[in-house]
């Protein structure tokens, strides 16, 4: 892919919020994702890094209150018509989900649930389609193709079910792969091979990826840009290599503080004192400052914004002190 093609943004999310009964669960996402990207997400249990692409994708329920907009190769697609949502989600973008026990369907056959996919996204006749289903088997690693087509949910593994809903998503030939914890309750090894698999699609395909994962590990080796969320808000923007050595917002340190060192004598680790605020009465100012050891006294007025480090503009944190505020005092890169 030609460097000026891979460059351009495929999908741009501006100003997106979401509340639930009044009650703000995203408070102002901005991201853009070029053709091509591998893109992290990771953050603590509700900070909002799901309910993103939920939200994106017309997902949610009613009960959602959503805002701003998400824009795929130029199209709006918040609020489009639920026909033409069909046709993206699915289509051009694909998500696979945390649990694919309870996401596929157990009174289908696997085949029959991929077939619909082909014919849906892609207009294919049974026939063809039948034959597109056992490549795209083979294509995830699914043993016996031919045969697993006509078996049900229930009859395969935990590793084996997120094959077949890899082989799902890649149905549509998404040019947005959005992977929600695809590796959850799976054994190491089968972590392992499931990441390749994406990492080998992607390489194939084009494709732009996006992983959500509590796992920095994995988020580090499969991304090459990470967002870094915290109560509804992006918090720290930075290329991947530089999330272990040169983490400057106070919680993404802190969260890196809390791994442990396998090479290091054994040690208590340290925890991030306090608790996530309660998004029904949120504190003025930065959400981080009441649990953050630097915090001063202009952190309980400040608006949370993203900004570049000096001298690096594609590292961003939304910290007085990390992007160098005068008065504040600068935080210099692990």
């Amino acid at each position: 892919m030609r460097q000026g093609q891979r460059s351009q943004p495929i999908l741009e999310i501006a100003g997106l919020r979401v509340a639930f009964d009044d009650v703000p669960m995203l408070r102002g996402i901005d991201l853009t994702l070029a053709r091509g990207e591998s893109l992290g997400m990771v953050g603590e249990s509700g900070c909002g890094k799901s309910v993103t692409w939920l939200a994106a994708l017309g997902l949610l329920t009613r009960r959602a209150r959503i805002t701003g907009s998400v824009r795929l190769a130029g199209e709006e697609l918040l609020h489009a018509s639920a026909s033409r949502l069909d046709k993206v989600r699915g289509g051009r973008i694909a998500m696979i989900f945390q649990d694919p026990a309870s996401a596929l369907n157990p009174v289908h056959t696997v085949g029959d649930q991929i077939i619909e996919a082909l014919r849906l996204h892609r207009g294919m006749d049974r026939h063809t389609a039948l034959a597109e289903a056992r490549r795209l088997l083979d294509q995830v690693g699914v043993p016996d193709a031919a045969r697993r087509l006509k078996a049900y949910p229930h009859e395969f593994s935990g590793g084996q079910s997120q094959r077949v809903m890899i082989a799902m998503a890649l149905a549509g030939e998404p040019d947005v792969l959005i992977a929600d914890e695809p590796t959850t309750a799976l054994d190491v090894t089968i972590q392992a091979q499931i990441l390749e698999l994406l990492r080998q699609i992607q390489r194939e395909t084009g494709m732009a990826l996006v992983l959500i994962s509590h796992d920095l590990g994995i988020i580090g080796e499969m991304c090459e840009r990470i967002l870094v969320l915290y109560a509804g808000h992006i918090v720290e923007d930075l290329p991947a290599h530089r999330l272990f050595d040169q983490p400057v917002h106070p919680y993404t340190r802190g969260l890196l503080a809390a791994l442990p060192d396998l090479e290091a004598p054994r040690r208590r680790l340290p925890a991030i004192p306090g608790v996530v605020p309660n998004a029904a009465e949120l504190p003025p100012g930065c959400l981080f400052a009441p649990r953050c050891d630097l915090r001063i006294e202009r952190c309980g007025e400040w608006v949370t914004e993203l900004a570049p480090l000096r001298g690096e503009a594609r590292h961003r944190a939304a910290c007085l002190r990390a992007v160098g505020d005068s008065s504040a005092g600068e935080i210099v890169p692990a």
